[in-house]
C-alpha cells in the first residue's frame, strides 16, 4: 500500500528530526547497552541481552516507518486549498447529531497528529468522513460502534 502521506512542511520537518534522533541518539544508546550486556557471560540465559535485542529492534521498525512516512510524503500548500469546506488543515466545529455536544478537530497529516488537543489524521477514518463537507452538512462517520453523525457548525483556518 503506497498511498502519499499528506503533510505541512513543519510535520515533515518534525518526522526528519525524529528520525535523526533515532539514529544518532536512541540507536547509539542501544547499541551500547547489548554490548555492556554480551559481556556478562552465557547469552541464552542473559535477559538483559534479549531485552536489549528486543528494543532495538522495535526502535528499528520505527525508524523504517518514519522513513517510510517521509518516502511517501506529500507536502500540502494549506494556502491553495479552498476555504469553504472542510480541507486538510482547516479546523472544524462539528455538532454530535445524537448528544448534541460541539466538539472542535484540526485536520493534520502525519507527524502533527495529537489526538488529546484535536489535532486528527486527515487520513483517519473519521477525518475522511468530513472532508468536502461544507457549513451546515451532516457528515457519516462509519465507527465500530456504527455510524456516527456530525453537522458541520464552522469551518476556520489559521493565518
Amino acid at each position: 500500500m503506497m498511498d502519499s502521506v499528506p503533510m505541512t512542511r513543519e510535520g515533515y520537518n518534525k518526522i526528519k528530526a525524529e528520525i535523526e534522533r533515532l539514529e544518532n541518539e536512541e540507536m547509539p544508546a542501544v547499541t551500547e547497552k547489548i554490548a555492556e550486556a554480551r559481556e556478562e557471560g552465557d547469552l541464552k540465559e542473559n535477559a538483559e541481552y534479549h531485552a536489549q535485542r528486543e528494543n532495538q529492534g522495535m526502535l528499528m521498525a520505527k525508524i523504517h516507518e518514519l522513513k517510510s512516512k517521509i518516502a511517501r510524503a506529500s507536502i500540502v500548500d494549506v494556502s491553495q486549498l479552498p476555504k469553504d469546506e472542510v480541507v486538510f488543515g482547516c479546523t472544524v466545529t462539528v455538532e454530535d447529531v445524537a448528544y448534541g455536544d460541539e466538539e472542535q478537530f484540526t485536520l493534520v497529516g502525519a507527524g502533527e497528529e495529537d489526538y488529546d488537543t484535536g489535532k486528527i489524521l486527515v487520513t483517519s477514518p473519521f477525518g475522511q468522513g468530513l472532508i468536502g463537507k461544507k457549513v451546515g452538512d451532516t457528515a457519516e462517520v462509519e465507527v465500530p460502534a456504527g455510524k456516527l453523525k456530525f453537522k458541520i457548525l464552522k469551518i476556520e483556518f489559521e493565518s
